[in-house]
């Protein structure tokens, strides 16, 4: 009994730290949000201040900054979602030797280093006429990202049972409406969870960005900048907004579904 309670204490401690360890960098950068001192920290505290919310509002490199990473993460979700789903639904249909080389073909992005992507893309569509900007940095990206998206669909896949999709076309179905009808609402909470990853990986990445990006910055790019010449706690002031941003839209997310979670309930 002793062992089992000792156990059990050790189990929450860890939880604790683990959460600690998470949570605490965060609470650390929203609170130098607030100290007047010019460089962003919390010690020593020279007074409480809102004033680098008004730097933040005045400062339109970084808006532009932001508004640029947006662009180009939506423009990865168009391109690296439907190329993830279409390979995951190849990979599920082939069952020669060559799947696992195919496999691995398809992960090579993920194990390879963002600045040669980055590099590699920047010289190939060079040749071409294409230079740097948000299209070749959606390019870039999504020559990794894809890849994250067809490991969660394939991870979905893995659990489908294909009878259905035979029964279906039995019953005189379309390869498309066995897809709409069948395959896709099984798929949508794999492709919404992709979906979510390709953005967040898209809005943060750095390595690959910094070289195809060009004269239009992205926010990561602006920020590593900002570091060289001088970063504020305008930054933090940011930093805390999506924050707050990604909480509320997580809130919003987990009310709709415990509301269809008890609508079902109640059609039961």
């Amino acid at each position: 009994m002793s062992s089992q309670r000792f156990l059990a204490f050790g189990l929450r401690f860890y939880v604790v730290i683990f959460f600690i360890y998470l949570f605490l960098p965060l609470i650390i950068m929203a609170a130098a949000t607030f100290n007047d001192s010019r460089f962003p920290t919390v010690t020593p505290w020279d007074g409480t201040t809102l004033r680098w919310f008004g730097e933040l509002a005045a400062d339109r490199g970084m808006w532009q900054a932001l508004r640029n990473s947006l662009i180009v993460a939506a423009g990865v979700l168009v391109v690296a979602v439907p190329i993830g789903i279409a390979t995951a639904l190849f990979l599920n249909t082939v069952t020669s030797r060559a799947k696992p080389f195919l496999y691995a073909l398809i992960l090579s992005p993920l194990l390879t280093p963002g600045v040669i992507i980055g590099i590699s893309t920047l010289i190939f569509w060079r040749q071409f006429g294409v230079s740097g900007g948000i299209f070749l940095t959606v390019l870039g990206q999504a020559t990794f990202i894809a890849a994250y998206v067809m490991l969660m669909v394939t991870a979905r896949l893995q659990r489908f049972d294909r009878t259905m999709e035979r029964a279906a076309l039995d019953l005189g179905a379309s390869q498309w409406q066995m897809f709409r009808r069948i395959l896709l609402p099984y798929l949508k909470p794999a492709l919404y969870s992709a979906a979510v990853i390709a953005f967040l990986q898209s809005f943060e990445n750095y390595n690959t960005t910094l070289f195809v990006v060009g004269y239009d910055t992205t926010l990561t790019v602006y920020i590593a900048s900002k570091v060289r010449t001088g970063l504020t706690p305008a930054v933090n002031a940011l930093g805390l907004i999506l924050i707050l941003v990604t909480v509320l839209f997580a809130a919003i997310y987990e009310l709709k579904r415990r509301r269809e979670a008890a609508r079902s309930v109640k059609g039961v």
